[in-house]
């Protein structure tokens, strides 16, 4: 009967920690939210949510464990420091810092073997945390029989299903340049469009798309969760975002426009004129092309069982069980601990 929060910073947070509160409820554990700013997401709870709205209502409800999917977490907040991550972007697909060790967590858990065998080297250099293999909760209802592919039914399309979804950074971005392209290839009605982008999309490009809503394209916002919108694709259009990753772990193929990384599991352009025909391949499932995607998405995230969440909290009960005197001290962190006291502006010491 442990009690459990979920530390969220931006809103894709929510689908992230939600597999997870689902079997915590099944254990009959509680769960708690807590938001680092009005904007990360707290008004997206449903009702049966609790949300803990202040850092004197974390500390009393004094959690056992604090799951967390970015690099920092707060210190002074009681129970073990759990990293879960956000994406599933790895050395493998370029993601700066990934393996930047910050000295706030005691447990990472990873996804797949490279990873873990990455973080446990250097947990053997810095012995302040343990390192688990349990998968990425975020996707377990890609795996799950129960799910329903809601979104697929509601487009009531027999045509192919191109789902576009696009990064914000400047640098990796192809959501400003794809507008007119997108807007084009959905008036054909070869295919039905789905497009969602992410939430910190210049708001000028977010419009942009949102006029493209019309018989054969639809617009979702970020906020909604986008395992759903996976599910009824059948090709996917991307760039250099993780979400390109989630989308390959259900065995379907990815169309990339410039992307940073380009590699045999996906189908590279440059140019805003070949992407039709690259779409038009990809949609036949070409077997070379298949097979690459089936290696690297085995690299990357192994575990098709849908149970990623059950590791999860297996792994963290186990070091609450244990607790963590056996760990090294963490490093001091001064400036890095005064920050996010400023941010919460907590400034009391525990």
């Amino acid at each position: 009967m442990y009690k459990y929060l979920f530390y969220c910073t931006e809103l894709y947070c929510l689908p992230v920690f939600r597999p997870i509160q689902k079997i915590i409820q099944a254990r009959r554990g509680q769960a708690a939210w807590f938001f680092d700013r009005k904007k990360a997401g707290a008004d997206h709870l449903n009702p049966a949510e609790r949300l803990l709205e202040s850092v004197s209502a974390v500390c009393q409800y004094n959690p056992d464990a604090v799951f967390s999917p970015v690099n920092l977490v707060p210190d002074f907040f009681p129970g073990v420091k759990v990293q879960v991550f956000h994406g599933l972007a790895t050395d493998l697909t370029g993601k700066k810092g990934h393996y930047r060790i910050r000295g706030f967590y005691d447990l990472y858990c990873t996804r797949a073997e490279e990873e873990t065998h990455i973080f446990k080297e250097m947990g053997r250099r810095h012995p302040h945390f343990e390192v688990v293999e349990t998968g990425w909760p975020k996707v377990d209802p890609l795996f799950s029989e129960d799910e329903n592919n809601h979104v697929r039914n509601t487009l009531n399309t027999s045509k192919p299903v191109v789902f576009y979804a696009s990064t914000f950074s400047p640098s990796l971005t192809s959501s400003p340049f794809l507008v007119d392209t997108v807007k084009k290839l959905s008036q054909t009605g070869k295919y039905h469009w789905i497009v969602t982008l992410h939430p910190k999309t210049d708001e000028k490009v977010m419009a942009g798309y949102r006029a493209l809503q019309g018989p054969h394209l639809t617009f979702y916002e970020s906020s909604q969760d986008v395992i759903p919108l996976i599910r009824a694709g059948d090709v996917m259009l991307c760039d250099t975002s993780s979400i390109a990753l989630e989308f390959m772990l259900t065995g379907k193929p990815v169309v990339t426009f410039r992307t940073k990384i380009p590699a045999p599991h996906v189908l590279n352009v440059t140019e805003t004129s070949a992407l039709e025909s690259a779409i038009d391949k990809a949609i036949t499932m070409p077997e070379d092309l298949m097979k690459e995607i089936r290696d690297f998405t085995d690299r990357i995230h192994p575990f098709r069982d849908g149970r990623s969440s059950e590791r999860v909290l297996d792994a963290t009960n186990q070091m609450i069980e244990n607790g963590i005197r056996h760990l090294s001290p963490k490093p001091v962190n001064f400036w890095r601990k005064i920050r996010i006291r400023k941010k919460l502006k907590y400034y009391h010491v525990r």
